[in-house]
Order: structure tokens, then sequence, then C-alpha cells
């Protein structure tokens, strides 16, 4: 195990931010890390929530997703790089992050991360939902702390949610958005 540069990418993650908020200019943006942790977080949150959902697998899943970021940045929609291109260059990171660990745990990071692109799993698809909804929920923090309009993060999760309890989440989510939306007009 070589963990001096794994230590590297996990401090890489702490700073690097998050490119969305960024483009947006937002104070103080969080980072990488920041949105891992908080996925993991709700992920525990889940237990007993979904039938046969594995929770733990969940969590594991929410803190590699992004973890080859570390290496290739925060690559967006708008970044100009294609899905095929962003893929490989991050399993070639994620390969690259594998001999960082022993290899057992290193070829189950890379399962993890290709479970989750894949979306072949329960676990997995729950864990793509957790990233949509916290990127909206995170979205509409910072509309309230900064007076911006995030709508963009809002329309490009339209019917993103089909399973629950994100479906409920994202209603009450929105609901609680256009209340502050109308507050602020009236």
């Amino acid at each position: 195990m070589n963990v001096l540069e794994l230590l590297k990418i996990c401090d890489n993650l702490k700073h690097l931010k998050r490119t969305g908020w960024t483009k947006f200019k937002i104070d103080e943006p969080e980072t990488v890390a920041c949105h891992m942790y908080r996925m993991a977080v709700l992920s525990m949150a889940l237990e007993g929530q979904i039938p046969g959902l594995d929770v733990n697998r969940c969590v594991r899943m929410s803190l590699v997703h992004d973890i080859a970021e570390a290496i290739v940045g925060d690559i967006t929609p708008h970044c100009g790089v294609t899905e095929e291109d962003k893929h490989s260059l991050e399993h070639k990171a994620m390969q690259k992050i594998a001999t960082y660990l022993p290899a057992e745990t290193g070829e189950d990071w890379v399962q993890l991360w290709r479970e989750y692109e894949g979306r072949t799993t329960k676990e997995a698809q729950v864990v793509f939902h957790l990233d949509k909804f916290d990127m909206i929920a995170q979205a509409f923090d910072y509309e309230q702390k900064y007076d911006v309009d995030l709508s963009q993060f809002f329309s490009s999760t339209d019917g993103k949610f089909t399973m629950a309890p994100f479906t409920t989440w994202d209603r009450e989510l929105r609901d609680r958005r256009q209340q502050w939306i109308d507050s602020k007009a009236a």
C-alpha cells in the first residue's frame, strides 16, 4: 500500500472545488470531498428505507464514485469533454488510484466505480439518485445564501428521480424552493 500517494488523492479531493459552483462564482463552494461525504451520510440514513438495499455498499460507492476527479478534475457537461473521453480519463485514474491500495481493495474500488458508472445495480441507481439530489439540495442552499439563480441545476434533473424516496425528496425540495421564490417576489 502506498499510503502517501493515497493521502495526496484525498488531499486533492479536499481542495478540489466543484466546477458547477465555481462557474457561478459561488463564494466558498463545496469541494468534491464535501459532496462525497454528504452522499455517504445520506446513504447511511437510507437504512431500512429501501427494501433489499445494501447501505454499506452505497456508503462505499458514494466515497469512491468521484475519487478519480482527484487526478482528472471535476469534468461537467459544460467542460467540452465528451462522455466517452470523460469515462476513459476517469477509468485510467481509477486504475492508477487502485495501485496505491492492496490489490483486492484496489479492485473493489474500481468495481464500485464501474458499478456506479453502469447503474447496473440497485445500489448504483440509489447512489446516482443521491448524487443528483445532493446537487440540487446544494444549489438551493446556495440560492438562499447568495441570492443567485441556479435554476439550471434544477432543470438538468427534471424527470431524473424515478425511485422512492427520491421522488418525494425532489418534490419536497422543489416545493420549498418555489415557496422561497414566491416569498421573495411578495
